[in-house]
């Protein structure tokens, strides 16, 4: 919920009528940044979708912000579904659209938000796809001498898989924060949340390799650059960039095209639960909110509930 609260019913405040909606697009970023601390890739999300709705607005017949009613926004829903989008991704598009019209109505730019009538869409639970712990292994062994920065790229996944870390987690670790002789390292997460995570030995191992052989190399162009993984220019990797060097050793192994950054954090995830470990130490190792998002991964490790049932049912 926002930070704010909107005007009293009784108050009286006069709602003020806007020109282009798109005024209010910087104004509610900034909000979002500076009042719900929302981290700069939520902002930029959020941001790409007020935007698609802006232009479809645009494009309606002339109508002020103060006249959009549920009909009108149930239109921007039918657009979006008649691009064949997944029910999730129309559901996001949903939550910030009521978002941006929570904000308008604690600005006084509207007196109360239609968007919180829209109903989301039903949406199915997938489970999330994992790698065995043979094929990880083949993963990880993957980046080999016709890569530019092999130590580099292996250290990358290592550390992904051993620590369960976002994308965006991995390429904003600062060298100072990994602890290679503890074996942890600290991180940030959503909402600017730190935490520690732990560092098995072979990701440690791949992370001495390559500030050994070749981040030296890489800092030559850019000495100040503090970020632990580096691309060949010395500057901090992009997550796109991670994602590429994923997406190329995942296909040297014969993994699915679906396999991504994200695939390696649900692998940690699941071989942590069918090692035995506590749904309350996944939620801290993972920098889950809410225990109800790690549970999903309860579900995937068939395994151990077989196992479970094995061992305690009387008949088992």
């Amino acid at each position: 919920m926002p930070p704010r609260k909107r005007p009293p019913a009784n108050s009286k405040f006069q709602v003020r009528k806007p020109a282009d909606p798109g005024v209010h697009l910087e104004p509610f970023l900034n909000y979002l940044e500076a009042e719900c601390g929302m981290a700069a890739n939520t902002v930029s999300a959020y941001r790409s979708d007020i935007t698609q709705f802006l232009d479809w607005y645009r494009g309606q017949p002339s109508r002020p912000l103060s006249q959009v009613d549920l009909k009108f926004l149930s239109g921007y829903l039918q657009h979006l579904n008649k691009r064949r989008l997944a029910a999730t991704t129309v559901s996001r598009h949903l939550v910030t659209i009521k978002l941006f019209f929570r904000y308008l109505v604690l600005e006084g730019i509207l007196a109360e938000s239609v968007a919180d009538l829209l109903n989301s869409p039903k949406l199915w639970k997938y489970l999330p796809k994992v790698l065995s712990p043979e094929k990880v292994n083949e993963l990880l062994m993957a980046p080999c001498n016709a890569d530019r920065y092999p130590l580099r790229d292996r250290a990358i996944l290592a550390m992904m898989y051993a620590t369960g870390c976002r994308v965006s987690e991995i390429v904003n670790l600062p060298l100072d924060s990994v602890k290679l002789a503890e074996g942890y390292a600290r991180c940030v997460g959503k909402g600017n949340k730190e935490r520690m995570v732990s560092l098995n030995p072979v990701a440690v191992a791949a992370v001495e390799a390559y500030l050994k052989y070749e981040r030296p190399d890489l800092t030559r162009r850019n000495p100040a650059e503090q970020a632990l993984f580096l691309g060949r220019g010395g500057k901090q990797l992009s997550r796109i960039m991670v994602w590429n060097i994923v997406k190329k050793n995942a296909a040297r192994v014969g993994c699915s095209k679906e396999v991504s950054p994200h695939t390696l954090r649900h692998s940690f995830a699941t071989h942590m639960m069918a090692g035995g470990a506590e749904i309350r130490a996944l939620q801290e190792l993972l920098g889950h909110a809410n225990i109800r998002t790690t549970q999903i991964y309860t579900h995937v490790d068939h395994s151990r509930l077989k196992a479970v049932h094995q061992m305690y049912h009387p008949r088992g």
